[in-house]
């Protein structure tokens, strides 16, 4: 067997392991987008939104930070898909696995808002 062609599967767990470490990045939209804990007044409900990262393959391979920063961008990132400019943010969840020495993957859920600009 060709070392060469051998060699493939063991990059492709690498380069699986290396992206997982990192967090979902966000867009120039979804930056813009304000995380609040309280309904906002004065604003038009646009509906709810789901971000997360992570899962029980690749859990392991990120840091439980990079689990919640990416949860926050791909919240923010769809809420600026849907025309928000603020997310009230409701639950958290913060998923494990019996094999696993931490969080495997973070849930946020929330409801999408677009506010006069201040």
């Amino acid at each position: 067997m060709n070392i060469l062609k051998a060699s493939y599967p063991i990059a492709a767990v690498a380069l699986l392991a290396l992206t997982a470490c990192s967090a979902v990045p966000v867009t120039q939209g979804g930056a813009a987008v304000e995380l609040i804990s309280a309904r906002p007044t004065g604003c038009k409900a646009l509906g709810e939104v789901i971000g997360s990262q992570g899962n029980v393959f690749s859990g392991d391979f990120t840091s439980n930070e990079n689990l919640m920063v990416g949860a926050r961008n791909d919240l923010r990132n769809k809420a600026a898909a849907m025309g928000g400019n603020v997310v009230a943010m409701q639950n958290t969840l913060n998923a494990t696995h019996p094999y696993s020495t931490g969080n495997v993957s973070t849930t946020i859920v929330g409801n999408v808002y677009a506010c006069p600009a201040k």
